[in-house]
């Protein structure tokens, strides 16, 4: 546990951003983190000094990323057909299946040392969950978690036709998390039918666009979604456009 509690948070909006870079930036920041925690467990309490918090914000190019526990079949594209639909792929060391990434889509990397907040997975996957639910209702729009599997969905009481329009995969090391949410707010979903999401076949996505009926405001979007993450985490942000 740490001795200095810091619930600051450095928000970043990094725009549309390759995945491979943003990947790198991610390792960069989580790495330095888990360091200066390693570093200050050597220390006496006096001469320790706090861990950074940072949450980015980023829109990524077609990309199809495939977690640890996921099974390549699950892409269903072949390397000709990822270069017909100008997407590229990786294997990445998130938990969870494949997923995909695009224009119209906003991500979310909290790189959070936990130790400043809680150290629970469970409770933080299901904060997350709870800022996308509460985001979606202040656009009238109802939304909740399905017994079992991660992310946020549409229709999941019923479950007539139930449509997953977040999904999550995130890692941990020395309470330390990295990668995150993707939430379809203007996302063209016709890129979902070249995978199977998250390994789940019986299920659709959809896009807040779609669900409304017009393109959403995205920056508007992402201020609501900002909020709602600081208050349920109780953060303090800092804001700063830096990628150094």
């Amino acid at each position: 546990m740490n001795e200095i509690i810091n619930k600051k948070v450095e928000f970043r909006d990094l725009g549309r951003m390759d995945y491979q870079e943003a990947w790198d930036y991610q390792e960069k920041l989580f790495g330095e983190t888990v360091s200066l925690k390693i570093q200050n467990r050597k220390l006496p309490t006096e001469e320790q000094v706090s861990t950074p918090n940072y949450l980015l914000f980023v829109e990524h190019p077609h990309v199809y990323t495939l977690g640890k526990s996921g099974k390549e079949e699950n892409l269903l594209l072949d390397e000709a057909g990822l270069k017909t639909h100008q997407a590229t792929y990786y294997k990445i060391n998130r938990g969870g299946d494949i997923t995909y990434h695009g224009p119209g889509q906003l991500v979310g990397y909290p790189i959070l040392d936990l130790d400043n907040f809680f150290t629970d997975i469970h409770k933080y996957l299901r904060l997350l969950e709870e800022a996308i639910i509460l985001t979606l209702a202040d656009y009238g729009v109802e939304a909740g978690r399905i017994d079992g599997l991660t992310g946020v969905w549409l229709d999941h009481i019923t479950q007539i036709n139930p449509r997953k329009i977040c999904a999550m995969g995130v890692k941990s090391s020395r309470w330390v998390t990295m990668h995150g949410f993707a939430f379809n707010l203007n996302a063209d979903i016709e890129y979902f039918g070249h995978i199977i999401p998250c390994g789940i076949d019986d299920k659709a996505v959809t896009s807040l666009h779609l669900e409304l009926g017009h393109a959403v405001n995205e920056a508007e979007v992402k201020a609501h979604l900002k909020k709602h993450i600081g208050d349920l985490f109780e953060m303090d942000f800092v804001e700063t456009d830096q990628t150094s």
